[in-house]
């Protein structure tokens, strides 16, 4: 199979910075054409100018600092705080899972921090911070305890709706996916949606722990004319393997324009090569689950993708599937849907969740069409391959996994648990939530926690994991971002919110 042929444009350069001075430039994007092949990565080397920011980042520090910076070659070696959840559901497997939580019990607000935006990822905890990033393109860092402001780094402006080309549903746009914290060198990974010159661009931004000091910046974008930035969306959450930050991409609300979904390698030092791997489609094909890329055995990483250009009567373009890419985002396997063609025509497919890696070899992904596919790990099968499915639920957002439990975010009936064998090629589901139970579950303290959500507020529910029934239950005063999730830490669950931030006890 061989995917289309994409001229690329004029690339940027990468800004290695260091308390935001910068010190070196690395090789980026390729300025000839990029012809992305429909199974294998494709680095990125050519160099190129780089874009001036539109805004100088700022951080401001309230506080000294708890954790050195990162230190240059022949320094002293730097000690950087543990991490209680470090990345979105907590590890790189998107397992959904708290480890080593008292009992849950009866729950209270704790305290809200009201921020400069829309919080549409989920909140990291790290050290005796907790970690936010807004659609103002800033970065905060919260303490634990009261919500005050420890430090904040505002990035870049955001895209304001009037550049949007009347497309997205999230008005400014600025930072979406969820950040990822590295303890071995101290800095929290957030990618920005922003204009340099005029042109939507997205830029990496690596910022010490300790007091937000920009240290990493790099344009992330992989231009051509079928692939344009101000048509793709930073939304799923970034993940770190094998030395780099992986950063998904897809489109925008409408699917306007002119974009492809794609998945890019940044090493962490925000110097080198950038490696990409794109849907092999002509256009569409997003990477926009919110879980972001699930890391494997062997550092695989493991997507889905949205609808594609075919259709019924078109050969298979490497849409609505799940994909399994090596570190160097090449195409190691993929299953699609028998259905595939219709469920592109008909925008069913299996890009609205993440695949779930459980026990026993299986790989469970379920999408906006509501069928449930079991699939093996280590043989997907590729068109048809499924070891069984069943219709469930219209899933949107992102699952969590126990064992060979999955608990899937359905938007129609409440949230389901879901039990999955490989072995016996079955799938039962074994409870269904409350039904307004509607976002992305996490697991912790004895409970599955899950979230109703709507724009102008909703419910925290503790609910049991051997039947689904509600444990307790609170109001969260503010709205919340759709696929709405929460973070475990202590005793705490830290909601986001269209305004902030409410972190409530009792978890």
């Amino acid at each position: 199979m061989r995917g289309p042929d994409i001229t690329g444009a004029p690339g940027t350069a990468a800004r290695l910075l260091f308390r935001g001075t910068p010190v070196a430039r690395g090789a980026v994007l390729a300025a000839a054409a990029l012809a992305l092949a429909a199974c294998t990565g494709t680095p990125s080397t050519a160099s190129g100018a780089g874009h001036p920011a539109t805004a100088t980042p700022t951080a401001t520090r309230t506080v000294s600092p708890t954790a050195g910076h990162p230190t240059t070659a022949g320094g002293p070696t730097a000690t950087y705080p543990g991490a209680a959840w470090p990345t979105y559901n907590q590890n790189p497997a998107r397992t959904g899972i708290a480890p080593g939580l008292a009992a849950a019990g009866p729950l209270s607000r704790k305290w809200t921090a009201a921020l400069d935006g829309a919080v549409y990822g989920q909140p990291l905890v790290v050290g005796g911070l907790v970690i936010a990033a807004t659609e103002s393109d800033t970065v905060y860092a919260l303490d634990e305890a009261t919500g005050k402001t420890v430090w904040s780094a505002h990035l870049a402006a955001p895209v304001p709706q009037s550049e949007l080309n009347g497309c997205g549903d999230i008005f400014p746009l600025g930072i979406t996916g969820t950040p990822v914290y590295d303890q071995a060198n101290g800095l929290v990974y957030a990618v920005a949606e922003t204009t340099v010159n005029g042109v939507v661009a997205h830029e990496l931004f690596g910022l010490s722990v300790s007091d937000g000091a920009v240290m990493v910046r790099r344009d992330v974008d992989i231009t051509s004319a079928a692939n344009q930035p101000a048509y793709n969306q930073q939304r799923p959450a970034l993940t770190i393997e094998d030395g780099r930050v992986y950063v998904a991409f897809g489109g925008l609300y409408g699917d306007c324009g002119s974009y492809i979904g794609s998945v890019v390698g940044v090493p962490l030092s925000g110097s080198g090569s950038l490696i990409s791997w794109h849907t092999p489609t002509s256009r569409e094909g997003a990477v926009w689950g919110t879980g972001g890329p699930v890391t494997g055995p062997g550092g695989s990483l493991w997507i889905s993708n949205g609808n594609g250009a075919a259709g019924p009567g078109d050969g298979y373009d490497g849409s609505d599937s799940v994909t399994e890419l090596s570190p160097a985002l090449q195409r190691t396997g993929y299953f699609a849907p028998g259905t595939w063609a219709t469920d592109n025509a008909s925008d069913l497919d299996l890009g609205s969740t993440q695949p779930v890696l459980a026990a026993g070899d299986a790989v469970f992904v379920m999408g906006k069409g509501g069928v449930g596919y079991l699939l093996a790990a280590t043989h997907l099968g590729g068109i048809g391959g499924q070891l069984a499915e069943q219709s469930i639920c219209n899933a949107r957002g992102a699952a969590a996994v126990a064992g060979s439990t999955v608990y899937e975010p359905c938007q129609d009936g409440g949230m389901a648990a879901i039990d999955v064998d490989a072995a016996t090629r079955t799938i039962k589901v074994l409870w269904r939530g409350p039904a307004d139970a509607n976002g992305s579950p996490v697991i912790g303290g004895g409970a599955v926690w899950v979230t109703s959500y709507s724009d102008d507020g909703g419910t925290l529910y503790e609910l049991n994991p051997a039947t689904g029934a509600v444990e307790q239950q609170i109001a969260i005063g503010q709205g919340m971002p759709h696929f709405s999730s929460l973070s475990l830490s202590g005793s705490t669950a830290y909601v986001s919110t269209l305004s902030g931030v409410t972190a409530v006890s009792g978890a």
